[in-house]
């Protein structure tokens, strides 16, 4: 089964067309990288995969459902992380991840808590503030927080942005990991082409709304020609060709 299945999904605002009537898949189990510069239509793309965004056409299924129809029974299986969006600052650590634990309904909150501190060592900061936390320590809670459901699918918005070499590394790894003990599929925006190499099976590339290219990072590098996907990237970014084109 796919966890995410898109066709022909469109958002239009006044003047704007954030995306234009685009269309793919992510298998479950596998993790698929968002690609393309600021305004691609990554962050619409995924707002609309979350219902905080209405298409403006197309259609959207997530683990099944129809997100027109019943998307609380999909968000119910799904989360997400973006260090762009702040937990709320004035509850410690502890009290953010019980209040998301409610939400989610998480069965044994306080024992899948102490699992998640031990697994991002977050004992010592569980009664910290989150407006007083680091910028890696905050990374660290935000991914906790968007692992309590145990969720099947995973969005993730440049979850390593602004990290140190070790901390990055961490995230990843963690990633790595909850995708093979789970199962669960991700959809990764990120602009760390070294990131997407390593996590990502497959990878979709936006501009302007549009995808205008899909592959594995070794056939994109290969059919451009490259050594990596940055140049790929790039080549994309600067020419707005298409592969073949």
């Amino acid at each position: 089964m796919n966890a995410i299945t898109v066709k022909n999904l469109t958002k239009q605002y006044t003047g704007t067309l954030a995306v234009d009537d685009i269309s793919f898949t992510v298998a479950q189990g596998s993790v698929v990288g968002l690609l393309g510069g600021n305004g691609a239509g990554k962050t619409t793309t995924i707002s609309m995969l979350l219902g905080l965004l209405v298409p403006t056409a197309g259609t959207l299924t997530v683990l099944g459902h129809d997100m027109a129809k019943d998307r609380f029974a999909a968000l119910a299986k799904m989360n997400f992380s973006s260090p762009y969006i702040a937990l709320p600052q004035k509850l410690t650590v502890a009290e953010n991840l019980r209040v998301y634990g409610h939400l989610y309904n998480v069965p044994k909150l306080s024992r899948r808590i102490e699992e998640l501190a031990a697994q991002f060592n977050l004992g010592g900061l569980l009664n910290r503030l989150a407006g007083e936390l680091s910028a890696g320590q905050k990374t660290r809670v935000a991914l906790a927080k968007s692992l309590i459901n145990r969720p099947d699918l995973l969005l993730l918005d440049e979850p390593t942005a602004s990290l140190d070499p070790d901390t990055g590394d961490f995230v990843r790894t963690a990633l790595e990991t909850y995708r093979r003990e789970s199962g669960a599929a991700i959809l990764l925006a990120s602009h760390n082409m070294a990131e997407v190499e390593r996590l990502c099976d497959d990878v979709l590339m936006m501009k302007q709304g549009k995808i205008v290219d899909r592959g594995t990072p070794d056939d994109l590098i290969a059919r451009y020609g490259r050594d990596d996907l940055e140049q790929v990237f790039l080549d994309i970014a600067r020419s707005g060709a298409e592969a073949g084109a």
